[in-house]
């Protein structure tokens, strides 16, 4: 189940973001911008899930990424599947660059334009 890393305010009040780990009940990143951290959040999921390392049959690398459309916002691209549990979730890239998890039955590939 993702949710083991959080975004936090850094406990040092520089006004920075790290990644906090809630099954070290420790934290795996400081002094990141608010950007930054989610990164690490993100790329921290792709490697463990709650119990430890993600084993390498529950991750699957979409090269090159694909174009995917969402319900709830504009499209995005999916370049990564994760099972986590018992479903899988795809990392999607929006527009603006911020990364997201979606279930795979709410991803659908991009309407593609014809001429």
């Amino acid at each position: 189940m993702l949710g083991r890393f959080t975004v936090r305010p850094s406990n040092d009040g520089d006004g920075t973001y790290g990644v906090w780990d809630g099954a070290v009940n420790g934290w795996r990143s400081q002094g990141l911008s608010a950007e930054a951290a989610e990164h690490a959040k993100i790329e921290l999921d792709v490697q463990f899930d709650a119990h430890g390392p993600r084993s390498a049959d529950a991750v699957r690398r979409v090269d090159p990424a694909q174009p995917v459309e969402h319900a709830e916002w504009e499209p995005g691209e999916l370049d990564l599947w994760i099972r986590d549990g018992d479903q899988w979730l795809g990392r999607v890239r929006d527009r603006q660059g911020r990364l997201s998890w979606i279930p795979a039955g709410d991803l659908r590939p991009a309407a593609q334009d014809t001429p």
